[in-house]
């Protein structure tokens, strides 16, 4: 059953020995000849707690589009796991997908599923054999702490309770890079710090992690690598980022907190 995905040769390598994602002069147009992306060279290793911040417009979502292959790059390569996504024929793509978990902002659940039937979907149709769908469901709901709410469907739950369903479905296939487009957007900032420390329990279990973000609060709490876009380049790369506000105009201005990190301008 669901025997039509057969696993094909599509191994990422995940012995730390190369980078998760190593991008080279990356370049985006899209076809009404907008650029997105220019030049990008970026290296982020297994393992690593990455976030991606800049304006609206200024290219994060189309970066991470590219490393789970919605998107197709103009030039450049992107290699995931040292797998070229460049030469990745079409129908390979929802077998990388099995490796690359991704979270949304607005959760994209089915309204007609429970939490663990939703979960559960994402096994199905990669061909997971019925008799350990069970156990996978249950374990990555426990992660997010929802077993109790298994049963209800996507209405019956909260926005942070519907992102929760939607993080444990990015996980219930294992993925070793894990990307999520803004995943606290839609949220209050209770529900922001419950997701933010799931999060970080999935990094502390080996996989690589990847957000996009306009949540200064979450950068500057969590102080963790963050890369700067702007209009469609990478412009800053810092080992420890955080925003800061000082009152000099609207903008995200230049400051060097106390401690091993920094702060960019980003407006």
């Amino acid at each position: 059953m669901w025997g039509f995905l057969k696993r094909p040769e599509i191994n990422l390598d995940t012995s730390g020995q190369v980078p998760m994602i190593d991008i080279c002069e990356l370049d985006l147009v899209y076809p009404n000849g907008h650029k997105a992306l220019h030049d990008i060279n970026l290296q982020i290793n297994k393992g690593e707690f990455v976030f991606l911040v800049g304006t609206t417009g200024s290219g994060k979502s189309s970066l991470l589009k590219l490393l789970y292959r919605e998107l197709h790059p103009s030039g450049g390569s992107v290699l995931v796991g040292g797998l070229d996504l460049v030469d990745l024929a079409r129908h390979e793509v929802p077998y990388l997908r099995r490796s690359v978990g991704v979270i949304f902002q607005d959760f994209r659940l089915l309204s007609n599923k429970t939490a663990s039937e939703n979960v559960a979907y994402a096994l199905e149709i990669t061909g997971t054999p019925k008799r350990k769908i069970p156990s996978r469901v249950a374990q990555v709901l426990e992660l997010v702490g929802l077993s109790d709410k298994a049963k209800r469907l996507p209405s019956e739950l909260s926005g942070g309770e519907q992102q929760r369903v939607a993080i444990a479905r990015s996980l219930v296939n294992e993925p070793v890079l894990l990307l999520a487009d803004e995943p606290t957007g839609n949220l209050d900032p209770d529900s922001t710090g419950d997701i933010m420390q799931i999060l970080s329990r999935v990094q502390n279990s080996g996989t690589t992690v990847v957000v996009a973000t306009h949540n200064q609060q979450v950068v500057d709490l969590m102080r963790k690598r963050v890369l700067v876009m702007k209009r469609g380049h990478l412009v800053h790369d810092l080992a420890r980022g955080a925003y800061r506000l000082d009152g000099r105009g609207s903008g995200l201005h230049v400051e060097q907190p106390r401690g091993p990190f920094s702060a960019v301008v980003v407006s």
